[in-house]
Order: structure tokens, then sequence, then C-alpha cells
């Protein structure tokens, strides 16, 4: 466990939300908000599954914050090898279940607590970078550049921030942005309630593309970004030599 208090309770909560987690990914049971935001979730979704087969991520790839393998499994069409960390097993043995071992080795580890063995020709991350704190976010980005071949490319997505979801989303999503949040806590923190009734505080710090951008173009990589029509944000990076 981290001795990191922020992060010990975030991997707590995902460790205890591994069995809910599908369900708010397939809008299921009380994430099920109505056909209208059901539809537009999958066709947003559509758009992320169009804007990876566009790059292609083949080789050997590592998956950071890999959690139940939905996204493992869109990888798997691409990649040779895929390595997939998360500090929650729970969620990695739903991941086994769906994608298998043949090609997808499983890796528990706290991120911050973890060097990669090897260097990969593909990152990629999907719903974390919100979860890492201000104070960690340099030390995230080392820990990519030490993961990443000469040549090779990050590829992230996440939640758009919510100014975008609102402007752009169906006209139920303030019920959606309404399910198990809790007011804010303060800056970056959020509060998060499982159904068990426990409550967690989280890191949750929504990112804007061009925001996105400039931050990563000031560390030394190229990188665009860029939203589905209401529900995600989507980019990629490489390191300038």
């Amino acid at each position: 466990m981290d001795t990191d208090p922020v992060i010990a309770e975030q991997i707590a909560y995902y460790r205890a939300r591994a069995g809910e987690y599908d369900d708010w990914w397939e809008r299921r049971a009380e994430y099920d908000v109505g056909p209208e935001f059901g539809a537009a979730w999958k066709r947003d979704v559509a758009e992320l599954r169009a804007w990876l087969e566009r790059v292609e991520p083949s080789g050997d790839v590592l998956e950071l914050a890999a959690g139940t393998g939905n996204w493992t499994a869109e990888l798997a069409r691409y990649a040779d090898r895929i390595t997939a960390v998360d500090s929650s097993p729970e969620v990695l043995e739903i991941n086994r279940g769906k994608n298998g071992t043949e090609r997808v080795e499983y890796v528990v580890a706290d991120l911050f607590h973890w060097s990669p063995p090897r260097r990969y020709d593909v990152v990629f991350f999907s719903f974390w970078i919100s979860h890492v704190p201000s104070d960690r976010w340099d030390e995230f980005w080392r820990l990519v550049e030490a993961s990443l071949a000469p040549g090779g490319l990050v590829l992230f997505c996440d939640n758009a921030h919510p100014d975008h979801a609102r402007r752009h989303g169906p006209v139920d999503w303030r019920v959606v942005a309404a399910i198990h949040q809790l007011d804010d806590v303060d800056g970056e923190f959020r509060w998060r309630r499982l159904r068990s009734g426990s409550t967690f505080r989280i890191v949750k710090r929504y990112w804007r593309p061009d925001d996105l951008v400039a931050d990563l173009e000031e560390r030394g990589w190229r990188a665009q970004a860029g939203h589905t029509t209401f529900a995600f944000l989507y980019g990629e990076a490489t390191r300038r030599r």
C-alpha cells in the first residue's frame, strides 16, 4: 500500500469498486439513465475505437492502469503483446477473465512505485491522467518517458472536462453528473460512493485538450489532443529528440 494517504485511499477505492466498474462503462444498473444518453455514450465509445484503429498501436505495448480490461481488449486487436499494470489485483483478475494470458502479462503494482523492465513501442493509459495528483504529475511523466522506446508513441483517453460534456452531451447529462457524486473536497479531490455506502476521497483533475497539450509541450513532448462529441478526451504524444 502506498504510504501517501491520497494514493492509498484511491487504490483502496478502485479495489473496492472492481465489481462495479463495468456497470459504469456499459451504462447498466444505476448508471442506465435512459436510451438517449446510452446511445450518445455508445457513439462516443465508437469514436474512441475509431481513433485507436487509425493509430494502430502495434508491437510491444505497455498499458498503465489497465483496469478491468475494456481497453486491453481493444489494444489486443493490434499489439503483439501487452503488459497490463494496475494496483488492483481485483480488476486485473476481471481483465484476465476477459482477455486471457496468451499475449497479456499482468503486473500488480502501484505505478508510483514501479519501474519498467524494458522499453515499449507504445505506452497507453485510459481514465488515468485525471487521477494523477498535481504533486505526482512530474513523476508520472518521468515513468512514461522511461517506459517508451525511442520513436515510441504515447496514447491516452479520459473523461472530458464537465464543461464540454454539459455543452455537447444529451439533455439528461445533469442526471448522469449527479450519480454518486458528492461535493468537492477541495481543488483536485472528489468524493465517490460505492453501492455499499462506503465513501472514498480520490483525485479527479479534469483536463482540457489545449491545456494538456501545452503542459506536455513544456515537458518536451510533441502532443495533440481532442474530444469525442461529448464524453471523452483523447490524444497522443511522442518524445522530442
